[in-house]
């Protein structure tokens, strides 16, 4: 059973919610494919015994030896990538000069370039690892910045906690997902038995949650939405619950508002780990039941 836990904005608390599933169960595989901020390594500090390094595309380069400064790849590339920069403040000689970040790598420039003097080399800063944590095993990806093609990397992950899950038979994959709706997401989400969407009561909270909830209709997944720190904002909590009801959606419970799950991050730890009698990790453990058992 592969559970994903996702949310339409960032900072709903998705990814305390992840390390408390993935604390609940004995044995389970963990996927943080949250790859543009991954972060439960940190928190579970995992012992990593596979490492692959993921070509997030390419950039361009100059070999100054060869190029002649003809100015032709400035006057064809799209991007604004390619500029005529001085070499030294005040001086009048320019250099033909790559912006690596503005780099779409389409090749253009490597193309027409008469003397050959631009090559493209491979954005290979990118990392997936898998390894083992307390509670089994976990897999993550980390894309370099400024790199792209989050989806690909995301997949990669997935891909190989199949791969461990299958291995080595264990039956509940928790896939830490990305906020937003985006391709990443899609990645996450696709394929997978339970999708939870963790909210917040905010106007920008359910704002979101409708895009989020639009995007997981379409999958085969049973949708669940879970309000965190309700208690911060009843009446929008309120809404929250009135437009599942109204849309049928299936509705997982709340959580209030509690210090501990800070200071269980801190500490490195999830909440369930650092005060499993606390209110907040005995609703946490209901909630796990409710969708780890609907049929």
């Amino acid at each position: 059973m592969e559970i994903a836990v996702i949310s339409g904005k960032g900072g709903t608390g998705k990814s305390s919610i992840s390390a408390a599933f993935a604390t609940l169960q004995e044995k389970v595989v963990l996927a943080d494919c949250d790859v543009d901020a991954a972060n439960l390594y940190l928190i579970f500090d995992p012992v990593n015994d596979y490492e692959q390094v993921y070509i997030a595309g390419q950039k361009a380069s100059i070999d100054y030896e060869l190029c002649t400064n003809c100015g032709l790849c400035v006057d064809y590339c799209s991007f604004d990538a390619i500029l005529l920069k001085a070499t030294e403040q005040g001086s009048d000689y320019k250099r033909v000069t790559i912006d690596e970040i503005s780099c779409d790598g389409c090749k253009l420039c490597s193309r027409v370039c008469p003397v050959n003097a631009i090559k493209m080399t491979d954005n290979d800063k990118s990392r997936m690892y898998s390894g083992t944590f307390r509670n089994g095993y976990m897999v993550y990806g980390r894309l370099a910045p400024g790199e792209e093609n989050s989806g690909k990397l995301v997949n990669i992950v997935r891909d190989k906690a199949k791969e461990i899950s299958e291995k080595h038979k264990i039956e509940i994959t928790v896939i830490d997902g990305p906020p937003g709706i985006g391709c990443s997401v899609i990645s996450s989400v696709t394929g997978t038995d339970t999708i939870v969407i963790v909210t917040e009561p905010t106007i920008s909270g359910l704002h979101d949650l409708k895009r989020t909830v639009e995007l997981t209709s379409r999958f085969n997944s049973t949708s669940w939405v879970l309000i965190n720190k309700y208690d911060l904002n009843r009446e929008i909590s309120e809404q929250i619950e009135e437009y599942c009801s109204q849309n049928k959606i299936l509705f997982a419970g709340k959580l209030s508002f509690d210090r501990v799950v800070v200071e269980a991050m801190v500490s490195c730890k999830s909440v369930i780990e650092y005060a499993p009698d606390s209110g907040v990790s005995k609703e946490i453990s209901h909630i796990w039941e409710k969708i780890t058992h609907y049929k």
